[in-house]
């Protein structure tokens, strides 16, 4: 390689224009030697310009440019070292792919990449295993008709991933599984699928536990507070200094009677994942009775409670589930808010769905615990649960109710300033004026 090939360019046509002016001197033809030696060495660079285009259209692999003198001697050297330079850096980035590949490969988990319109560009071995793709057979497949579950589907299409979703395998039945999406550059997708049949299987076991309990203890319970009635009755027969205890025996008997039914309410909710009753409810009617009720639970509290709400928008789903869950919703409101309180029930709609909100001027809710508000039994202020005679399932209640409608609770709160709990529903919950 000539570093210094300026200066050798220089002399190359310093030769040239001598070698020309000499040959002029022999001939006496100035203009014509001068016009053939600058035809020669255009000829001759048209040449070496030929030799790089089909060096260029003809390379195979990583092959060497060609031979070269003088400028094109250094642009073919630059070409080469352009090109060792690439090969190492391909080579870098492929051992990087290939490691990726390989620890990808060895997990036990499903990682699947998808491009923006989810058609399948790549998968580990697991993903054959857990959602049954074949290799290559399905790439550039769609991901929704392989995984064909309207919930997939659905998931899937909403772009709305804050929350992993739980599918049986499209392989086996036996199997659970959960799905967690990300999007990331050009709006493509990354999916992740984990086995969670074992989990899964806990978790059946603890709501078959729960349920069977709660059912085993309601009639004994029942027996219980029977006599408990019946002497109450009859308080003439009874000791006085009995009296007491037996209303007290009586009171808390009510309360876990309210307890179980609860129980019982969440396990059957847990049961399945849409509601059977899937009918358009009037939800405006509901509100108001609710109001009404709520009304008579303040009593001598003397809440101010408002209704706001849009007689004509309805919802699919269950009456009796969104009764319990709105209700849930304004007598907690009721419960926590001290006398005089206001309380504002709004109900409207809008292009992204329908929505409930419930405001209160109540006690307000650290921000640190907002986001356990809806675990079973989790409780702000045990003290104030207790003197309320909750049973800490309310809200967990709520939840699975807004789940199995496709609706999310959103919470705001500030202590001492009250507290807002509202319910979004999708628009494909709303009850079209066709329908």
């Amino acid at each position: 390689m000539n570093h210094n090939w300026r200066a050798s360019l220089f002399r190359r046509l310093a030769l040239l224009l001598s070698a020309c002016l000499l040959l002029g001197l022999l001939s006496g033809e100035y203009a014509w030697a001068l016009v053939l030696g600058l035809a020669g060495y255009l000829l001759w660079n048209l040449r070496q310009l030929l030799r790089l285009q089909q060096w260029l259209n003809t390379r195979q692999g990583d092959e060497t440019p060609p031979d070269g003198y003088g400028l094109w001697g250094e642009i073919f050297d630059s070409i080469y070292h352009l090109q060792r330079r690439d090969q190492k850096v391909r080579g870098r980035l492929q051992a990087v792919i290939d490691r990726v590949q390989e620890s990808t490969a060895a997990l036990k988990d499903a990682v699947i990449m998808l491009d923006r319109d989810g058609n399948l560009q790549w998968w580990n071995l697991a993903a054959e295993k857990l959602l049954g793709l074949k290799t290559p057979q399905d790439s550039g497949q769609q991901i929704t008709n392989l995984v064909r579950d309207p919930r997939f589907i659905e998931y899937f299409e909403g772009s709305h991933y804050s929350e992993p979703l739980e599918l049986p395998s499209p392989v086996s039945d036996r199997l659970r599984l959960q799905f967690q999406v990300t999007q990331y550059g050009n709006q493509e997708h990354l999916m992740l699928v984990r086995d969670i049949t074992r989990l899964h299987q806990l978790e059946q076991m603890r709501k078959d536990f729960v349920a069977n309990v709660s059912h085993e203890l309601r009639t004994p319970l029942t027996v219980i507070a029977g006599y408990l009635e019946t002497l109450l009755d009859n308080v003439d027969d009874v000791k006085p200094r009995w009296l007491r205890a037996l209303q007290q025996m009586q009171q808390q008997g009510v309360r876990m009677q309210n307890l179980l039914n609860d129980l019982l309410l969440l396990a059957k909710l847990e049961a399945t994942d849409y509601p059977s009753d899937n009918q358009p409810v009037n939800i405006y009617d509901m509100l108001q009775t609710i109001q009404h009720d709520a009304q008579a639970f303040s009593g001598k509290r003397q809440h101010q409670i408002s209704l706001s709400a849009d007689p004509s928008l309805k919802l699919k789903g269950s009456e009796a589930e969104l009764r319990s869950a709105f209700s849930n919703l304004v007598f907690n409101a009721v419960k926590y808010t001290p006398d005089l309180g206001e309380i504002h029930v709004r109900w409207w709609g809008d292009a992204q769905g329908a929505h409930l909100s419930v405001q209160d001027t109540g006690l307000g809710i650290e921000e640190k615990h907002l986001p356990r508000l809806t675990e079973r039994f989790y409780r702000v202020d045990s003290s104030r649960a207790s003197n309320t005679g909750g049973t800490g399932l309310g809200l967990a209640i709520v939840k699975h109710v807004l789940l199995r409608h496709r609706a999310t609770l959103q919470v705001t709160s500030r202590l001492g300033s009250g507290s807002t709990f509202s319910c979004h529903f999708a628009s494909s919950q709303v009850v079209q004026p066709s329908e």
